[in-house]
């Protein structure tokens, strides 16, 4: 098994190859962001172990650009900060679990051997369906190349139907994933959101992705259907 260890700090990095190392692992090094992306673009890896402040090229954005050149190898990103938004914004450009310095070696190797063992599988850093394309790391949305600006409420109500297309959703499905099981006002306002989003992604463009399932809910086609200005 190969491992990719990204850390610039020279002490940390050698104390990480040397005790992978001990646990049968053939470990590479890379010190910065562009060499960490040379090489795991170069070599197959089956995990990478990716400090989060690097020179050059953040582990953020490394991981960001392996999602989106296709490379899948698990990835266990280091980091020496504790905020919840910094964690989402690891898992969100793709990586498999989040660790926090300082930290037992022990858990660090259970933890990449837990991934090994998951392997590899797709996990796109972006979502992107016929033509609409969401990036949950920095909350955008773009129709082809156009961003559309949406509320916190309307993001969450698209990107639940990008992970979910051509599957047809019903309005209490909606309302527990965006609103909550506590939330006790009527289901219009799935209607009331659907309809938001269709003025802003589907509209302006004369498309028709967002479509009523009449008795059921609401389905985003895969790809969207033109229609002609009224």
């Amino acid at each position: 098994m190969r491992v990719l260890v990204v850390e610039d700090e020279l002490r940390m990095a050698a104390l990480l190859k040397r005790g992978l190392e001990e646990d049968g692992y053939a470990i590479d090094i890379a010190h910065t962001g562009p060499d960490a992306l040379w090489q795991a673009r170069e070599f197959p890896y089956d995990a990478v172990v990716l400090d989060r402040m690097l020179p050059g090229v953040d582990g953020i954005e490394v991981c960001r650009q392996l999602r989106a050149d296709g490379r899948w190898m698990p990835v266990l990103i280091l980091t020496a900060r504790e905020s919840v938004e910094d964690r989402v914004q690891g898992l969100d450009a793709g990586a498999d679990d989040y660790l926090t310095k300082p930290f037992s070696f022990a858990e660090l190797s259970a933890r990449v051997r837990a991934l090994i063992r998951r392997g590899a599988g797709e996990r796109p850093s972006e979502l992107v369906v016929g033509g609409l394309r969401l990036d949950p790391a920095t909350r955008r949305v773009w129709r082809r190349e156009v961003e559309v600006e949406l509320s916190a409420k309307e993001f969450s109500v698209l990107e639940l139907f990008l992970r979910h297309p051509d599957e047809v959703l019903t309005r209490t499905r909606i309302l527990e994933h965006v609103w909550d099981f506590a939330y006790d006002g009527g289901s219009n306002i799935v209607d009331q959101y659907v309809l938001y989003l269709r003025r802003k992604v589907d509209r302006p463009f004369e498309l028709r992705q967002l479509e009523t399932v009449r008795g059921v809910g609401y389905r985003l086609r895969a790809e969207p259907v033109r229609e002609l200005p009224e």
